[in-house]
C-alpha cells in the first residue's frame, strides 16, 4: 500500500532514530526503502545488519538528492509514496494520519506533515510551504512556538519533501522525461520545482497537524551547501515554473529578492555560507539559458499559480 522512501548519505549515526521510529508506527502495510547516495560511512552495513526489513538500494555514485530519490521511485510501486528525511524522527501515528488524510479527502494528491525541531520539540520548522511570487519559498510556522495555530487541516501550497506523502499516479503524471525531482537542481528547492509543476495542473496539497515529525536541522546537509544550492536554484525554479503572465508581470520582483540576497551576501563577505550564496548566484545565472528553454505551457496556469500562492503566506517583510 505505502512505500517509505528515506534517502541517506553519510547518516549511520542519524539512520537508528528515524529507522527506529518507523518500526513503531502505529500503521504498518508500508515497505521502508532507504536508498544510499554512495555513502563513504558504514550506512549500508549498519542497514543490513540492523534493519533486515528494509530495502536497500545503493547509488554507484553520489548524485543529490533528486536523484537518488527519481532511483528509489523507480525501483518502488506502491499507490502511496512517503518522503522521509534520515535527520527525524517521526512520531507513531506520522503515517497514520498522513495517509489516512489522503485516503479521506480524494481531491488532495500530496500530504504535508508538521515538522518540529528536534531538539526543541515545541518548535515549528513547517506547517506546509508557501512560495512568494518574488522567488522564496518558505516554511509556514517557522521558528513559532507550536501552540496549536497549526493545528487545522487546511490547504497549503506544497509540502517539504523531508516529510511528504504523494499518490504515486500524481507524481507519474508530473514526470518530466521519466523523471520526478528535477536532477538539475542536485537538492534544496527540488520540492519546491516539484511543487509548482503540481500546481500548473490543479494538483493540490493538504496540511495534516496530527502528522508529527521532529527534524535534527540540517543535520545531513545545511551550511554552505544549502547557501550555494538555494543561491543556484531560487532563481532557475522561478524561472523554469512561473506562468509567462505571472512572470511578465513580477519579473521585477525577482530582480529586487536576488539583488537583495546579493547584498547580503556582500555584507557578511568573510563568512563561508555568503560567499557559497554568492557563488551560487553566478552558477543560476550560467544555467538560466538552460532553465528558461524548458519551460512549458498549461491550460490555464497563471490562475492556478496565483491561486496557490495565496495559501497560508505571511506578509513580506521590508
Amino acid at each position: 500500500m505505502i512505500d517509505v522512501i528515506v534517502p541517506n548519505y553519510n547518516g549511520s549515526a542519524l539512520l537508528p532514530t528515524c529507522l527506529d521510529s518507523l518500526r513503531a508506527q502505529t500503521r504498518r502495510d508500508f515497505v521502508v526503502t532507504v536508498v544510499d547516495d554512495a555513502s563513504t560511512d558504514d550506512s549500508v552495513t549498519l542497514l543490513r545488519s540492523r534493519y533486515p526489513e528494509a530495502q536497500v538500494l545503493v547509488m554507484p555514485h553520489n548524485r543529490g538528492f533528486a536523484a537518488a530519490v527519481n532511483a528509489a521511485l523507480a525501483a518502488t510501486q506502491r499507490p502511496f509514496v512517503a518522503l522521509l528525511n534520515n535527520d527525524t524522527e517521526a512520531d507513531p501515528r506520522w503515517l497514520e494520519a498522513l495517509i489516512g488524510a489522503l485516503e479521506r479527502w480524494p481531491q488532495f494528491a500530496f500530504a504535508a506533515s508538521k515538522l518540529r525541531l528536534f531538539d526543541r520539540r515545541d518548535v515549528l520548522h513547517s506547517a506546509g510551504d508557501f512560495y512568494r511570487i518574488n522567488g522564496e519559498p518558505g516554511n509556514r510556522g517557522v521558528w513559532e512556538f507550536d501552540r496549536g495555530q497549526y493545528d487545522a487541516y487546511v490547504e497549503v501550497f506544497g509540502p517539504c519533501a523531508g516529510a511528504a506523502a504523494y499518490r504515486r499516479n500524481a507524481l507519474d503524471l508530473l514526470a518530466e522525461d521519466g523523471n520526478v525531482f528535477d536532477e538539475e537542481l542536485v537538492m534544496y528547492c527540488e520540492d519546491v520545482d516539484l511543487n509548482l509543476r503540481a500546481r500548473r495542473k490543479g494538483l493540490r496539497t493538504i496540511f495534516v497537524p496530527t502528522a508529527v515529525v521532529y527534524h535534527r536541522l540540517s543535520a545531513s546537509g545545511g551550511g554552505v551547501l544549502a547557501s550555494y544550492y538555494c543561491g543556484r536554484n531560487f532563481p532557475l525554479v522561478w524561472a523554469k515554473n512561473m506562468p509567462a503572465p505571472l512572470a511578465r508581470r513580477h519579473w521585477p520582483d525577482l530582480l529586487v529578492s536576488q539583488a537583495r540576497f546579493a547584498m547580503h551576501s556582500l555584507l557578511h563577505i568573510r563568512e563561508p555560507a555568503a560567499r557559497a550564496r554568492l557563488r551560487g548566484q553566478l552558477a543560476g545565472l550560467r544555467a538560466l539559458p538552460r532553465f528558461l528553454a524548458r519551460r512549458s505551457a498549461e491550460p490555464e496556469e497563471s490562475a492556478m499559480v496565483t491561486a496557490a500562492l495565496a495559501l497560508g503566506q505571511p506578509p513580506v517583510q521590508r
